[in-house]
């Protein structure tokens, strides 16, 4: 089994407060396809951006993620339960959940130990649903060509090899269940220049940059970025196209 390799601990007060959160419309799809609505698993967690929008669909929610520091930034509700655990190893019950979740996390996971856990946990015609998101669109040229020049040659060549599979919309990932037709989702924030920065602190490519070359490239992207963006205070849309995988397992 390969080592777990954290990306995220030490900036996780950052991620819980700049990543963009997920459309309810997303949510509300894959709770449609359960028959049941007793225990959704929201595995590889992380600070909740998807754990908190099962609450209202789910009657109880169990969060894992193996990172205590991503968990202790997770938002607290009665219906869900943290547990710092790897992905294949849940603690649930056999054929307890009525669907899995892993949101823009898949990559990092052991696939083959994860996949048979979730076969063992999901009840009969639950539903496992996985999705990434890669690159943002600004809905400006420049804007656009910046930023995509800051991700592919700045900081590139720190992207974990993992990254692939994320550009890829986990396609090039075995998935275990046939899989159903999903809609076309995407997360849209309204954000202001230092939102969309603090963003992209916490790429896990921005964060090995800082650590080998000593030097926070963000800086330099702020400067390239203001000479387009106009005000940096004032609020420009901005969306990440999802890339959604559901299947249900057979009764």
């Amino acid at each position: 089994m390969k080592p777990y390799a954290d990306h995220f601990s030490r900036v996780a007060s950052a991620y819980a407060t700049c990543r963009p959160g997920y459309p309810g419309s997303l949510f509300s799809y894959i709770s449609e396809l359960s028959a049941r609505h007793e225990l959704a698993w929201d595995c590889a967690a992380g600070s909740g951006q998807a754990t908190l929008p099962l609450t209202g669909r789910f009657r109880r929610v169990l969060a894992t993620d193996v990172s205590a520091a991503m968990l202790d930034r997770a938002p607290r509700h009665p219906s869900i339960e943290y547990r710092v655990s790897p992905a294949e190893e849940s603690g649930l019950a056999g054929s307890s959940a009525d669907l899995v979740t892993v949101a823009q996390a898949l990559h990092w996971l052991e696939i083959g130990p994860f996949y048979a856990e979730v076969d063992r946990v999901l009840s009969p015609g639950g539903v496992l649903a996985v999705w990434s998101y890669a690159s943002q669109l600004l809905g400006d040229e420049s804007l656009d060509a910046t930023l995509n020049s800051f991700y592919t040659e700045v900081v590139g060549p720190y992207w974990p090899a993992e990254r692939r599979h994320v550009e890829a919309g986990y396609r090039t990932l075995p998935f275990p269940y046939v899989e159903l037709e999903t809609p076309a989702f995407a997360m849209e924030e309204r954000w202001t220049l230092p939102q969309l920065l603090g963003y992209v602190g916490t790429w896990s490519a921005t964060q090995r940059f800082r650590e080998t070359q000593g030097h926070d490239p963000v800086a330099q992207l702020a400067g390239e970025l203001a000479e387009s963006w106009g005000d940096p205070a004032s609020v420009r849309l901005i969306r990440w196209p999802l890339s959604v995988r559901v299947g249900r397992k057979e009764d």
